[in-house]
């Protein structure tokens, strides 16, 4: 199967603002002082823009609106209760924010089936949620589709017991570690795996320094050389531009795209970008807001769609 999407889900914000009860273990997250209002229109305008450059490279993107209600200041990060798989089952997470919980939606599935995708099966993990365990989808798990391999970095939002469970389910083989990063001059876990590594279908963007443990650091750097990865290594502060948090999509016609922030794309340097465009067209856009308020990005924003079509 191919490892790349052409079809991604994403969720157009109505009340974006720095989620509180995230901020306590997300350390990418800023204050603002900006009103919510010019917040939320101001991440709304990046949200559309980066819509029309992925629709305008041919990339298929099934944009749902957020309600008013329920209150979900996240809403525009489906990748981390939702996933969809090739052989129709859909993947719901357990979230550490209880607010983040709500945005879980019905309708959104349903919305996804009318655009000719064929839903068979549901995996349901949030009931996890009553005991403080979480697994963040695919903020959490970044999946090697072809090669059937999770890697995951242990983490207030990433349970390794329910990461297990997840593999047996689906069929992949974990690779599990700790990624840190360092804050007020201490080394804390990194919230969600997707901010410190990008898998390509023949390439891995990877912020090595975040994984501290060097048997750690050995077994992970050996399945992606097992799997032909090119490994593109990026700084600690690389990563704090979001340069980690990459997402490499197809358009209708099979030509690759990688889709990153323009934050992303400024931190990265010519001989990283050269190495990038071996593999895919580099496509970036602007995320200012988006990424300081809610310290998250561009791969953070898009659900990949792989469900069979009906």
């Amino acid at each position: 199967m191919s490892p790349l999407t052409d079809t991604i889900l994403m969720i157009r914000p109505i009340r974006f603002r720095m989620n509180e009860q995230t901020a306590v273990n997300n350390f990418f997250q800023t204050q603002t002082d900006l009103l919510p209002n010019t917040v939320n229109a101001k991440a709304q305008k990046e949200f559309d823009d980066f819509v029309v450059k992925l629709r305008a490279v041919g990339i298929r993107v099934l944009v749902v609106q957020d309600t008013e209600d329920p209150d979900t200041p996240d809403s525009i990060f489906p990748n981390n209760w939702i996933s969809f798989h090739e052989n129709g089952d859909v993947a719901l997470y357990p979230m550490f924010a209880e607010n983040r919980r709500l945005e879980r939606r019905e309708a959104i599935l349903e919305q996804v089936e009318a655009e000719g995708f064929s839903i068979e099966n549901i995996v349901d993990y949030t009931a996890a949620e009553t005991e403080n365990i979480f697994l963040e989808g695919t903020g959490s798990m970044v999946l090697d589709r072809e090669n059937r391999k999770v890697y995951c970095a242990l983490s207030p939002r990433a349970d390794e017991d329910l990461l297990i469970e997840f593999c047996e389910d689906f069929e992949y083989t974990p690779v599990i570690f700790t990624a840190y990063q360092t804050v007020n001059n201490q080394r804390l876990p990194i919230y969600h795996t997707n901010v410190m590594m990008a898998l390509g279908d023949r390439f891995a963007v990877v912020c090595l320094d975040a994984i501290d443990d060097k048997k750690e650091k050995k077994n992970f750097v050996e399945h992606l050389k097992q799997d032909n990865k090119e490994i593109i290594a990026i700084t600690e502060a690389q990563m704090h531009q979001f340069a980690g948090n990459m997402l490499q999509v197809k358009n209708t016609e099979g030509k690759p795209y990688l889709a990153m922030s323009e934050a992303a794309y400024k931190s990265l340097t010519a001989i990283q970008i050269k190495s990038l465009e071996k593999y895919s067209s580099l496509l970036h856009t602007h995320l200012e807001t988006i990424e300081s308020c809610g310290g998250g990005s561009a791969r953070c924003m898009m659900a990949e769609v792989f469900l069979p079509k009906k």
